[in-house]
Protein backbone atom coordinates (compact mmCIF):
# COMPACT_ATOMS: atom_id res chain seq x y z
CA UNK A 1 0.00 0.00 0.00
CA UNK A 2 1.27 3.38 -0.92
CA UNK A 3 1.99 6.07 2.08
CA UNK A 4 -0.64 8.46 2.92
CA UNK A 5 -0.15 11.77 1.32
CA UNK A 6 0.19 15.23 4.04
CA UNK A 7 -1.75 17.93 3.08
CA UNK A 8 -0.26 21.76 3.61
CA UNK A 9 -2.07 23.78 6.02
CA UNK A 10 -2.36 27.03 4.75
CA UNK A 11 -3.91 29.57 7.04
CA UNK A 12 -7.09 31.82 6.18
CA UNK A 13 -7.46 35.33 4.53
CA UNK A 14 -7.53 37.99 6.64
CA UNK A 15 -10.81 39.17 7.78
CA UNK A 16 -12.13 42.14 4.89
CA UNK A 17 -11.61 45.71 5.50
CA UNK A 18 -14.61 47.78 7.18
CA UNK A 19 -16.48 50.30 4.51
CA UNK A 20 -15.34 53.95 5.63
CA UNK A 21 -18.08 55.10 4.49
CA UNK A 22 -20.43 53.16 7.35
CA UNK A 23 -17.44 52.17 9.31
CA UNK A 24 -18.40 48.59 9.04
CA UNK A 25 -22.15 49.10 10.46
CA UNK A 26 -23.72 48.99 7.21
CA UNK A 27 -26.30 51.97 8.23
CA UNK A 28 -25.52 55.35 7.49
CA UNK A 29 -27.47 58.59 9.12
CA UNK A 30 -28.25 61.67 7.23
CA UNK A 31 -29.95 64.79 8.27
CA UNK A 32 -33.90 65.70 7.90
CA UNK A 33 -34.54 68.93 6.72
CA UNK A 34 -38.01 70.44 6.36
CA UNK A 35 -39.09 73.90 5.27
CA UNK A 36 -38.54 77.12 2.90
CA UNK A 37 -35.13 77.27 5.30
CA UNK A 38 -34.26 74.36 5.41
CA UNK A 39 -34.24 73.45 9.07
CA UNK A 40 -32.66 70.17 10.19
CA UNK A 41 -35.09 68.42 12.37
CA UNK A 42 -33.40 64.93 12.70
CA UNK A 43 -32.04 61.75 11.30
CA UNK A 44 -32.86 59.30 8.88
CA UNK A 45 -30.84 56.22 9.05
CA UNK A 46 -30.83 53.38 5.78
CA UNK A 47 -28.54 50.98 4.61
CA UNK A 48 -25.22 52.04 3.30
CA UNK A 49 -24.76 52.40 -0.66
CA UNK A 50 -20.87 51.76 -0.30
CA UNK A 51 -21.09 48.31 0.68
CA UNK A 52 -25.15 47.30 0.30
CA UNK A 53 -25.45 47.31 4.08
CA UNK A 54 -22.77 44.44 4.59
CA UNK A 55 -20.72 46.64 6.26
CA UNK A 56 -17.63 45.12 4.05
CA UNK A 57 -15.34 46.43 1.41
CA UNK A 58 -16.70 44.81 -1.97
CA UNK A 59 -13.84 43.10 -4.01
CA UNK A 60 -12.71 44.86 -6.85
Amino acid sequence: MAPRKTTKTSTPPPPPAPCPACEGTGEVSRPVQVGRQRRTVGRQTGICLGCLGAGELPAD
